[in-house]
C-alpha cells in the first residue's frame, strides 16, 4: 500500500507538470524514476495478447499485463492533482493574465536552455532541425484559433458544434502525446492550440456543477482524444527516439523556442484588457517570469542529482 501511495504522489507531480506550461510530465517521470513503467504499460495497451487475454475473461493475465496497480495508482494521483490545479488556473488567468503569462514564458524559456545542454555532440545538420523547429513554432503560434461557442476565457455554457467537439478531440490526441515526451508540457501543445483556458475553465465549471451537459461533452471528447492518441502514439514514439533521437530532440528544441511567440505576457485579449489603463505590469512580468526560470533549474539541479 505505501507503494501504491509513494506512486499516487508521483502521479500528483506529473498532473500538476501537465496542467502549467512549460514543466514536461515525462521529464517527472524520468526524474521520479517511473518514466520505463509508464511507457511499458501504455505499450502493452497496442498489443493484441493485452486485448486477447481480457476477452477470454483472463482478467489476472490482462491487469499483469497493463500494469494495473501502477497505472491504478498513477491515474489517481495525476486526476487529483487536474482537478485541485484547473481551478487555480482559471482565476490567475482571470485576475492576474500579464504576471501569468509571464510566468509560463520563464518556464517555457528555462526549458529550452535545459534541453540546449542536455543535447550533446552538436553537428550542422541539427542546426538545420532546429532551425525547422523554430520555424514551425513560430507558424503554429500565428495561426489565428478556431472559433468555439463562447470565449475560450469563460469556457463553454453552450453545447459545442460538431466542429468544436471534433477540434477539442484533435486537441486530446495531441496533447497526451507529450506526456511521454520529456521536455515537451501537455498543456503547452494545449495552450498552443489555442484550447489551454477552455479545458481547465471547463474542468473547473464542471466540478462547480456549472453547465454540466456542455461541459461533460467538452471533457468527453477531450479525454476520448486522449485515449487514442497515446495508444497511436507509444510506439511511433519508441520507434523515432530509438532511431532518430537527437534529430527529434533539436527539432522540438526549435519548436518550442519559437513558440514562445504564444506565450508572450502581452500577446493575448485578457493581457491587453487589463492594460488598457496604461500600466503594462512590467515589474510583475519580470518576477514572474524569474520565479518560473528559477522553478525549472531547480528541477534540472535536482535532476543532476538523481542522476
Amino acid at each position: 500500500m505505501l507503494k501504491h501511495i509513494y506512486t499516487a504522489l508521483k502521479g500528483f507531480l506529473m498532473g500538476a507538470a501537465n496542467v502549467i506550461p512549460g514543466v514536461s510530465g515525462g521529464t517527472i517521470a524520468l526524474l521520479t524514476g517511473i518514466y520505463n513503467e509508464l511507457v511499458e504499460a501504455i505499450a502493452s495497451l497496442t498489443l493484441g495478447s493485452t486485448w486477447k487475454a481480457l476477452l477470454k475473461g483472463e482478467f489476472k493475465a490482462f491487469w499483469k499485463s497493463v500494469h494495473g496497480p501502477f497505472i491504478l495508482a498513477l491515474g489517481i494521483g495525476i486526476v487529483l492533482s487536474i482537478i485541485s490545479l484547473a481551478k487555480l488556473m482559471t482565476v490567475v488567468f482571470d485576475r492576474w493574465p500579464v504576471q501569468t503569462w509571464g510566468f509560463f514564458f520563464g518556464l517555457i524559456l528555462a526549458s529550452a536552455v535545459v534541453m540546449f545542454r542536455g543535447i550533446k555532440g552538436w553537428k550542422p545538420i541539427y542546426v538545420m532541425w532546429v532551425a525547422v523547429g523554430l520555424a514551425l513554432g513560430v507558424g503554429v503560434s500565428l495561426i489565428p484559433e478556431p472559433a468555439v461557442a463562447e470565449n475560450t476565457a469563460v469556457g463553454a455554457s453552450a453545447m459545442p458544434s460538431l466542429g468544436e467537439m471534433a477540434y477539442i478531440f484533435l486537441c486530446g490526441a495531441v496533447s497526451i502525446c507529450t506526456m511521454i515526451l520529456p521536455g515537451v508540457s501537455g498543456s503547452f501543445v494545449l495552450l498552443l492550440m489555442g484550447r489551454y483556458e477552455y479545458i481547465m475553465t471547463s474542468i473547473s465549471k464542471l466540478l462547480a456543477m456549472q453547465d454540466v451537459a456542455a461541459n461533460l461533452v467538452i471533457l468527453c471528447c477531450f479525454g476520448l482524444g486522449c485515449v487514442l492518441g497515446i495508444l497511436a502514439f507509444a510506439k511511433f514514439l519508441h520507434w523515432l527516439l530509438a532511431r532518430w533521437e537527437k534529430p527529434t530532440m533539436t527539432l522540438l528544441l526549435g519548436f518550442i523556442v519559437g513558440s514562445l511567440v504564444k506565450v508572450w505576457p502581452w500577446g493575448n485579449a485578457e493581457a491587453m484588457a487589463v492594460c488598457a489603463d496604461g500600466n503594462l505590469h512590467i515589474a510583475g512580468a519580470v518576477i514572474f517570469c524569474a520565479i518560473g526560470v528559477a522553478l525549472v533549474v531547480a528541477l534540472d539541479l535536482f535532476s543532476g542529482k538523481k542522476a
